[in-house]
């Protein structure tokens, strides 16, 4: 598949980039990796993501050329899908892409639906950025230290600064030879974990005093309102990493953050649109859980969206630990 890949993007004219709505590290990450490089060829380019980028990627470059809307007036011959298990997961964007006579679809989670024209996914690549590193590689794109800047931080981000499970020898590696085209590592790690806003830290503290244990003790849960948003000035770009309080309670085996989305709508029935966030400690399988409700992801990280009201879902995420 690497290399329909590599001839579908040598021979594209017009390409639609795109990554999975609430972003984080690695989707903008190999989102920008593969636009420069594409860029590089000379090919028209156009980056989308549906949500507004969180401020701790705004250091990398490119960032700029990234857009939340696809002009009906644009035509496209290729789309890269990166980092989304399914084709809806990068939002409102989704018909446009659809349309698009060859998609291609890269990315590393073992829910992927097997999407578009050509597939290269790899559930044992740490992370997205890993497999358009191999990309840019193969298809001998010098590799310069803006490429390298964001498939490090593809890397670093998806690993959990190499902590999480996914971690393998490619990660190590593969930042090793980033550095070596210019990668800072104490600047982007000051950029992505250095600094916090005072609204974060506000809204830290109403998560916290949110979370909920179940009884046998192995499930937490988080919930994050609108209401809370609101009274904190804060945005869904603070909410970023606040699960993991959560998970790194004693004895807790799974842990849930609730976020209930923003009402563009106009919807009146009483019922929400949430976004619900699973993170495991390594022994369950928490991309089950999240399939079983439409959603995705890996066996230590899922997610997925839900309309109901808080109450309801709380009942049943909590219902969740009788199998854990």
């Amino acid at each position: 598949m690497m290399e329909q890949i590599i001839q579908h993007l040598k021979k594209s004219n017009h390409v639609l980039l795109a990554s999975h709505s609430n972003p984080d590290g690695d989707a903008i990450g190999s989102l920008l990796a593969i636009g420069i490089a594409l860029d590089w060829l000379n090919k028209k380019i156009f980056l989308y993501n549906e949500s507004p980028i969180p401020a701790v990627y705004r250091f990398l470059p490119f960032i700029e050329r990234i857009e939340h809307e696809i002009p009906e007036t644009l035509q496209f011959d290729t789309a890269v899908i990166l980092d989304c298990g399914n084709i809806q997961r990068i939002g409102k964007g989704t018909p446009a892409a659809s349309r698009i006579p060859v998609v291609l679809n890269i990315d590393h989670h073992i829910t992927n639906n097997n999407f578009g024209t050509c597939r290269l996914i790899d559930n044992n690549a740490c992370s997205t950025a890993e497999i358009v590193y191999r990309i840019v590689k193969k298809m001998e794109i010098p590799i310069n230290s803006e490429i390298a800047t964001s498939i490090y931080t593809g890397i670093l981000t998806d690993t959990g600064s190499f902590r999480f499970s996914n971690t393998n020898k490619s990660a190590f590696a593969i930042c090793e030879e980033m550095i070596g085209y210019g990668v800072r590592p104490y600047e982007v790690a000051q950029h992505v974990y250095g600094t916090y806003s005072l609204g974060r830290i506000r809204l830290l503290n109403l998560a916290l005093d949110s979370i909920e244990i179940s009884e046998n003790g192995k499930l937490s849960m988080m919930t994050i309102t609108q209401e809370m948003i609101h009274e904190t000035g804060t945005n869904s770009e603070d909410i970023d990493g606040l699960i993991n309080y959560a998970k790194r309670i004693e004895d807790v085996k799974v842990a849930a953050l609730i976020q209930e989305q923003k009402n563009d709508s106009g919807q009146t029935d009483g019922l929400k649109t949430f976004h619900v966030s699973l993170r495991s400690e390594g022994t369950f399988d928490v991309s089950a859980i999240a399939s079983s409700f439409g959603g995705g992801g890996h066996p230590g990280a899922a997610g997925f969206n839900i309309e109901t009201t808080l109450e309801t879902l709380k009942a049943r995420i909590i219902s969740l630990s009788e199998k854990i």
